[in-house]
């Protein structure tokens, strides 16, 4: 059964910017009040500010926060915020689509001038995009934020089960997400929450132009993708925003494909 989503509340991780930004536009078109988590300095922040007074514009109420996602301390402070912003109610939509990682192979380059990934850089990387899900989910599942019917979404990427150039950090940060991903399906399911993780097709933001090469794979995605042209933001804040309208729990635990058939084809 789909329910309208005016007058509830998401909670976007990453909302400065790329996919987290446009799913909390599109979540605010539809009613949604805004919680948004960004890790920005100076100049992010300032943008970010501007983004909430956008949203602020639609007519929702929209609040963010600019803090490290994967600090026990930063969910100590905001835990107890939400709480008191949904008036108890709890949250309708996490949304977890952060970007923050180191992006090197995993070994020296032969020539001696990349060193490969440290155990800190990777610890690091897998920490804050793959295991802060966790964490977020155990305090708000803690703190009674996750009713009935509410919807967790993961973004993950076509680089969780392939090579990419410099990619080894976060590819594997994607593969321990989706891990988390089902796991966390099967332990809510009985709360009646849904886990998914959303695999968007290639996307031009800010994360992707900080990918070496991020030129030539923009390129060749265009060429291949059977839809003619590359996924946009709006493409997977729209099925984010489909998602959340259900009622429903029984679709969860699954890796979506946003990609308008991409993933079929490279």
């Amino acid at each position: 059964m789909f329910v309208p989503l005016k007058g509830a509340w998401a909670l976007i991780f990453g909302v400065s910017s790329g996919m987290g930004l446009e799913a909390a536009r599109a979540l605010a078109e539809a009613g949604c009040g805004i919680i948004g988590v960004h890790f920005d300095l100076a100049e992010g922040r300032q943008e970010a500010e501007q983004h909430a007074g956008e949203l602020g514009d639609l007519g929702v109420a929209a609040h963010f926060f600019n803090r490290n996602i994967a600090s026990k301390q930063a969910r100590a402070e905001l835990v107890p915020v939400i709480r008191e912003l949904t008036a108890g109610a709890g949250l309708r939509v996490v949304v977890h689509s952060v970007a923050y990682g180191t992006l090197t192979s995993l070994l020296p380059s032969p020539d001696g001038r990349e060193p490969g990934t440290t155990a800190k850089q990777l610890a690091m990387t897998v920490d804050v995009m793959g295991h802060s899900l966790v964490y977020w989910t155990q305090d708000l599942l803690e703190a009674d934020l996750l009713p009935r019917g509410a919807n967790i979404f993961a973004m993950t990427s076509t680089g969780g089960t392939r090579v990419l150039p410099n990619y080894a950090p976060v590819a594997a940060a994607k593969a321990v997400l989706e891990s988390h991903v089902r796991h966390l399906a099967v332990e809510l399911a009985p709360r009646g929450v849904a886990v998914n993780a959303i695999r968007a097709g290639t996307t031009i933001t800010p994360a992707l132009r900080k990918i070496p090469g991020s030129d030539q794979i923009i390129a060749q995605c265009r060429e291949i993708n059977p839809g003619g042209r590359l996924t946009r933001p709006e493409d997977v804040a729209e099925a984010i925003v489909t998602l959340s309208s259900s009622d429903s729990s029984w679709l969860t635990g699954n890796v979506i494909g946003v990609d308008g058939g991409e993933a079929l084809v490279r």
